[in-house]
């Protein structure tokens, strides 16, 4: 039996997609399907390729990594049969904007330049992207007499504590900025006095704003200290949920369910699994 020819992947895609999407022989579901019912998907498998890289589970962030370009493929199917753009048009505008923004790298034909090499230090190179970025912003502009949202292009739809550290970055980038991490704990702390006194108050309003106010400030201590909040978070709650499992499985093997036990039970208990995480 001959072998098939080899075909490539990326053409095989996107005809796939457009055949699940034709109204008379496709598939009812993906037919059915707008920019607004895919964009939850689009967001999990995003976060799914995080998972899979916190992981290092490098099958699993092949496929993850599928799944998410399936995504891209489907807006871009939905937006061509719209006559907006298609893939290409998606692949066009990311590979020229990667071009604009490493000017040390090509030149303006996508060419490599010809000293090529590491170019400017990293630190270099992240000014350059954010004052290239800036420029962008302000050449797509706004209606004549209104000024440029100096705070505009940072996607709504991102984790809250993602977005608390771009929006604050992008003001530090002005200027408005603590001149260091201490001085962010300093507000940390203020922080937190304010959210007790709203709560001695009682007023639950006030309560959820001081808490924004906290989150806000962490996220700004995150920023600071170099760390990824999103990334400090997941790994506390993976502390936590690791060190909850373990405490629950020593009450079992001491025959305490842990449906039966006080807290003061599952503190010791805690207390111990956190010992013997430290060595101690």
């Amino acid at each position: 039996m001959p072998e098939r020819p080899e075909v490539a992947p990326l053409p095989t895609l996107l005809r796939l997609m457009a055949a699940l999407r034709d109204p008379m022989r496709g598939c009812a579901w993906d037919v059915a399907q707008t920019f607004s019912s895919v964009a939850p998907y689009t967001l999990e498998e995003a976060y799914e390729v995080v998972d899979a890289v916190a992981r290092g589970d490098m099958a699993d962030m092949r496929e993850e990594l599928g799944d998410l370009l399936l995504q891209v493929v489907f807006h871009a199917r939905m937006a061509e049969e719209a006559g907006a753009f298609g893939f290409d048009d998606v692949a066009r505008t990311i590979a020229d904007k990667l071009i604009r923004r490493h000017p040390h790298v090509f030149d303006a034909s996508g060419a490599l330049l010809p000293e090529g090499g590491a170019g400017p230090s990293s630190i270099a190179v992240e000014a350059q992207w954010a004052a290239i970025k800036a420029a962008e912003r302000r050449a797509k502009g706004a209606p004549e007499g209104a000024g440029i949202d100096p705070l505009g292009g940072v996607a709504l739809a991102l984790p809250a504590l993602t977005r608390a550290e771009k929006i604050s970055q992008r003001a530090a980038s002005y200027g408005f900025d603590w001149p260091d991490a201490a001085e962010v704990i300093g507000k940390v702390r203020e922080e937190t006095d304010e959210v007790a006194q709203a709560l001695g108050q009682g007023d639950p309003g006030a309560v959820a704003e001081e808490i924004g106010d906290l989150l806000f400030s962490v996220a700004n201590l995150a920023r600071h200290a170099g760390v990824d909040p999103e990334a400090a978070l997941r790994a506390g709650t993976a502390k936590f949920e690791r060190r909850f499992r373990a405490m629950a499985a020593r009450l079992e093997e001491a025959g305490r369910p842990l449906p039966d036990c006080d807290l003061p039970a599952m503190e010791a208990a805690w207390n111990v699994v956190k010992r013997n995480e430290r060595g101690g």
